[in-house]
C-alpha cells in the first residue's frame, strides 16, 4: 500500500507547486509592472501618445505642483534673503507640506516622501559645506550618473529605452532581434542622454560660476518641462517602430 501512496501524495502535492508557481510574479513580470508605473510606461509601445497620457506622466496637477514649488520656494527665499539657513529650509517645510497632504487626503505618499528626502539631503549639503550653492551638487550628480548609465547601456548594446519598451511590449528581448526597434531605441536613449547631457553643460557652467539664482531657475526651467519634452519624443518615436508594425501584423492575420 505504501507504495501505491506514494504516487498518490506526489501527484496531490504537483498542483499546489504549480499553484505556488503561478502566484509569484517572475522577474520579468515585476519589472514591466514597474516599467509601466513610470512616467514613460503611461503609452505603451505602439500606441498613439496623448495629451492626457503626457498629464499622467507628469503627475498630474499635484506631480506639477510638486515638482515647482520647492524649486521656485528656494529662488523666492534667496532673492529676498540671500541666506543660506531660510534658503534650504524653504523647500524643506514645502515638502513636508506635501507629504501631510497626501497623508491627510489618504493618498500614496511614496513619492513625496522621496522628495523630501532628496530636499533634505541637498541642504544637508549646503549647511555642510556653508555655501548655498552647493544644494544644487546632488542634482548635479544624479544627471551625472543617469548620462553615464545610459551611455553603458549603449556601449553594451542593451539601450535602456529597449529594455523599458520590451518590458512594456511583453516581449522583454524580441526588439534586439528586429532592426527597426532596436535603431529606435538607441535613439530614444540618445535623446534621454541630450536630455542629461543639456542639463549638465548648461547648469554646470552656472554652479562653477556661482551664479546660485540662475542656476535655481535654469533648474526649474530644465526640470519637469523638459522631462515632459523628452518623455513625448519617446513616445513618438516608439510608436514609428511599434505601431506600424503591429497594424501590418494585424491586417495579415
Amino acid at each position: 500500500m505504501s507504495d501505491e501512496a506514494e504516487p498518490r501524495v506526489a501527484e496531490q502535492g504537483a498542483p499546489e507547486a504549480d499553484g505556488e508557481a503561478a502566484q509569484t510574479p517572475s522577474l520579468t513580470a515585476a519589472l514591466g509592472e514597474a516599467a509601466r508605473r513610470a512616467g514613460v510606461g503611461k503609452v505603451a509601445p505602439g500606441e498613439a501618445p496623448t495629451g492626457t497620457a503626457l498629464f499622467a506622466a507628469v503627475g498630474g496637477i499635484r506631480g506639477i505642483v510638486e515638482a515647482i514649488l520647492p524649486g521656485l520656494a528656494f529662488i523666492v527665499t534667496y532673492t529676498i534673503t540671500h541666506e543660506l539657513l531660510a534658503s534650504v529650509i524653504a523647500p524643506a517645510i514645502v515638502a513636508v507640506g506635501f507629504i501631510v497632504a497626501r497623508v491627510v487626503t489618504r493618498t500614496p505618499v511614496l513619492s513625496a516622501v522621496a522628495g523630501a528626502i532628496g530636499i533634505a539631503f541637498s541642504a544637508a549639503v549646503a549647511l555642510w559645506t556653508g555655501d548655498v550653492n552647493d544644494s544644487f551638487v546632488p542634482g548635479l550628480i544624479t544627471n551625472i550618473a543617469f548620462l553615464v548609465g545610459l551611455l553603458l547601456s549603449l556601449a553594451v548594446r542593451w539601450p535602456v529605452l529597449g529594455i523599458i519598451a520590451g518590458l512594456l511590449s511583453g516581449d522583454a528581448t524580441g526588439w534586439r532581434a528586429d532592426p527597426a526597434r532596436r535603431r529606435v531605441a538607441i535613439v530614444a536613449t540618445l535623446v534621454w542622454c541630450g536630455m542629461f547631457a543639456a542639463r549638465l553643460a548648461i547648469q554646470g557652467p552656472l554652479y562653477l560660476a556661482g551664479a546660485t539664482e540662475a542656476l535655481a531657475a535654469t533648474k526649474l526651467a530644465m526640470g519637469l518641462p523638459l522631462y515632459a519634452a523628452t518623455v513625448w519624443i519617446t513616445w513618438l518615436l516608439m510608436r514609428s517602430a511599434y505601431g506600424r508594425r503591429d497594424e501590418d501584423e494585424g491586417d495579415r492575420e
